[in-house]
C-alpha cells in the first residue's frame, strides 16, 4: 500500500522550543490516524505541518509524493500539495460575507479553474452528502456551528482531496453538534478517505482509526490499533494521559 504521508526524524522549533521531536509517522492510503495527547503536545502543529502551514526544521516530509522542504521552500510542491490536501480546522474560518454556496465553490474555480455550473453542481452534491442540502443560500452566520463545520468539510472536499486532515475539529461545538460532525467524518472514513485527525473524542478514535498515535511533550511514545493503545498501553505516559481523560 503506498504511503500518502511519509515524515522521517522531523523536528520544529518556536524559537528555542523544541515542539516536534525526532517525528516518524507515515500514513497510507485510506487510513485514518488519529492523533491523541495532552494540549500543547505538539499535535496540532504536527499536521499544520503536513500541509505546509508551519515549517520544520530538520527532517524529511513527504505528502503525496511531494517533498516539503526544510523551512518551508519549494513553493512548487507547496501549491501541489495545499490543492491534494483538504484541512478542517477548530474554528470554521468559513468566509462571512459569501454564501454556503460561495464558500465551497471559490477554490475550485479560482484554485482549479473549473466552470461555475460544474462547481456549484459539486458544491450541492457535498452539502446533500454532508447532511446540509437546503442551507446553499444562506449565510455562516445564520447557521449553527455543527452546520458551519460541515460547510467547511465540504468546502475542502469539493477540492477532491487525496488527503483530509482535522485539527480538532469538534472543540469549538457545543456537546449537542459534535455528533453531527463525527457522522460526516465517519462517512468519510468508510468509504476510504485517507485521514490524519486530532482529537480529544475517545470514542470516536476507537471507532473509526485504523491506527491510534499518542503524542507527548512532542514525541510520538506510542502508536498502534485502537483497542491495544486504548486497552492495553505499554507506555506508562499513555497509561496516565488515558486514565485522566477515560475516567469520566
Amino acid at each position: 500500500m503506498s504511503s500518502i504521508v511519509n515524515i522521517q526524524g522531523m523536528n520544529k522549533y518556536f524559537g528555542d522550543h523544541h515542539v516536534l521531536k525526532d517525528i516518524d509517522l507515515t500514513v497510507d492510503a485510506g487510513e485514518v490516524v488519529v492523533i491523541i495527547g495532552a494540549s500543547g503536545s505538539g499535535k496540532s502543529t504536527l499536521i499544520r505541518c503536513v500541509n505546509g502551514l508551519e515549517e520544520y526544521q530538520q527532517g524529511a516530509l513527504e505528502v503525496d509524493g511531494q517533498a516539503l522542504a526544510v523551512n518551508g521552500g519549494h513553493q512548487q510542491a507547496l501549491n501541489i500539495i495545499r490543492q491534494e490536501v483538504g484541512m478542517v480546522f477548530q474554528q470554521f474560518n468559513l468566509f462571512p460575507h459569501l454564501t454556503v454556496l460561495e464558500n465551497i465553490t471559490l477554490a475550485p474555480m479560482k484554485v482549479k479553474g473549473i466552470a461555475a455550473q460544474q462547481a456549484q453542481e459539486t458544491a450541492h452534491r457535498l452539502l446533500e452528502r454532508v447532511g446540509i442540502g437546503n442551507q446553499a443560500q444562506k449565510y455562516p452566520t445564520q447557521l449553527s456551528g455543527g452546520q458551519q463545520q460541515r460547510v467547511a468539510i465540504a468546502r475542502s472536499l469539493a477540492m477532491e482531496p487525496r488527503l483530509m486532515l482535522f485539527d480538532e475539529p469538534t472543540s469549538a461545538l457545543d456537546p449537542e453538534m459534535i455528533g453531527e460532525v463525527l457522522d460526516v467524518m465517519r462517512e468519510l472514513a468508510s468509504e476510504g478517505m485517507t485521514m490524519m485527525v486530532v482529537t480529544h473524542e475517545m470514542g470516536f478514535a476507537r471507532e473509526v482509526a485504523h491506527r491510534v498515535v499518542y503524542v507527548h511533550e512532542g514525541c510520538i511514545v506510542e502508536e498502534g490499533k485502537p483497542e491495544d493503545v486504548f486497552d492495553r498501553p505499554q507506555n506508562e505516559r499513555t497509561q496516565a494521559f488515558l486514565s485522566r481523560v477515560l475516567k469520566h
